[in-house]
């Protein structure tokens, strides 16, 4: 089944992004941010994401828009499909002791549809072996985060240069092994072995619209995707 194409308002004359798999918002906000109108796509409902959302599977969502050629309305692609099949912890101490199941890579198909759309875009995944181009990562230490969240896009269409990673000032805070470590970061993801607690993980990443620590463990901070869209926004200004 086909997802209606939405009807879109009227952005003036500020160029549109399509975040998809949007989850609440991280990615959408940073690119608000940068000067993007933003339209959020995500199977699930969420009633946090603070711009225009539609409920939707984003790989049908993104198909019926190129068929329509209703993608034209758009300048830009944000995409960060699942990334359990491919993400370190999955690979590593996961599948080293048995734990968690089988899970789709939608990287493929969403690059496919991403190409068939025309526009530049960006596919997000953690580190790991996500089968993506790493032309730029990002870590929260270039922007003075209180996570490291490191994180790698792949570019199409357009380029960025990688920015300088600074040295971390220490140990991301919890358990190692059993092992108690205090550090200058909070590990946003999971609820034990001294993870942080939902405030914490929402001054660590400057996101403060949502509570809900399932959708701040899967955000990124809004200060890299800020970062990308501004660069996109530069290096679209110049060429023109």
């Amino acid at each position: 089944m086909t997802h209606p194409v939405p009807i879109l308002r009227e952005h003036g004359d500020k160029p549109l992004l399509l975040d998809l798999f949007c989850c609440a918002g991280g990615a959408g906000t940073g690119y608000h941010q940068a000067g993007f109108d933003v339209v959020g796509v995500d199977i699930a409902p969420r009633p946090n994401y603070p711009f225009t959302f539609r409920q939707a599977d984003a790989l049908q969502f993104l198909a019926d828009l190129i068929a329509t050629r209703e993608i034209e309305r758009f300048t830009f692609v944000h995409s960060s499909p699942p990334c359990q099949a491919g993400c370190a912890l999955t690979i590593g101490t996961n599948r080293s002791k048995g734990w968690g199941g089988t899970h789709v890579d939608l990287v493929p198909p969403t690059r496919v549809l991403l190409e068939a759309s025309g526009l530049p875009y960006v596919i997000e995944q953690p580190n790991g072996k996500a089968a993506i181009r790493k032309d730029v990562w990002l870590c929260g230490e270039m922007f003075s985060l209180g996570v490291l969240r490191h994180r790698n896009f792949e570019l199409g269409r357009w380029s960025a240069a990688q920015p300088a990673h600074p040295k971390h000032r220490g140990r991301v805070r919890g358990h190692r092994h059993g092992e108690f470590f205090d550090g200058p970061y909070v590990a946003a993801y999971g609820s034990g072995g001294g993870k942080a607690t939902v405030p914490e993980m929402q001054a660590a990443m400057g996101i403060t619209w949502t509570d809900v620590r399932e959708e701040l463990t899967e955000a990124i901070p809004p200060a890299f995707s800020q970062w990308l869209g501004t660069a996109f926004l530069a290096r679209t200004r110049v060429a023109a």
